[in-house]
């Protein structure tokens, strides 16, 4: 099932983009509310980026990637690092939409800090995910 791979991918793909591009809306929000002072709320783009497109991305590649698991049978060290890798993606994934929650709830403290550990994770993930593809045709059982 190749369709089922390419949606796989292009679903990781979105949501790695994702994962990339909220600090940086986090980080912009937070400036917008510190000039803004006390008359503005939180930007509405985090929320609808968060919501419309790096949530349904993760669904769909966490999915789609069960879906080739269970389909094809496979299993091995490698997936098991790989899916240890997911779980660092996730994790920075749930770090955003409470950093998120948090500006739209005025509580600006601390978000900058967290947002950028945030992304280290995101990126540790990523960089996991993206060296044990690479390194799974060396035939890790």
């Amino acid at each position: 099932m190749p369709w089922l791979k390419l949606l796989h991918i292009a679903a990781l793909v979105i949501w790695c983009g994702a994962l990339l591009y909220l600090p940086a809306l986090l980080l912009h929000a937070l400036q917008l509310r510190k000039d803004a002072g006390f008359a503005q709320s939180a930007p509405p783009m985090p929320r609808f980026f968060y919501n419309s497109i790096a949530t349904p991305a993760a669904l769909v590649a966490i999915a789609s990637g069960t879906l080739l698991f269970l389909l094809h049978g496979l299993l091995g060290g490698w997936l098991i690092l790989k899916l240890g890798a997911v779980v660092l993606m996730v994790a920075a994934h749930g770090c955003f939409g409470w950093l998120i929650l948090r500006l739209e709830m005025g509580i600006s403290s601390g978000v900058k800090t967290a947002t950028l550990l945030a992304l280290l994770l995101a990126l540790a993930g990523m960089l996991g995910v993206l060296g044990v593809v690479l390194a799974k045709p060396l035939n890790w059982s």
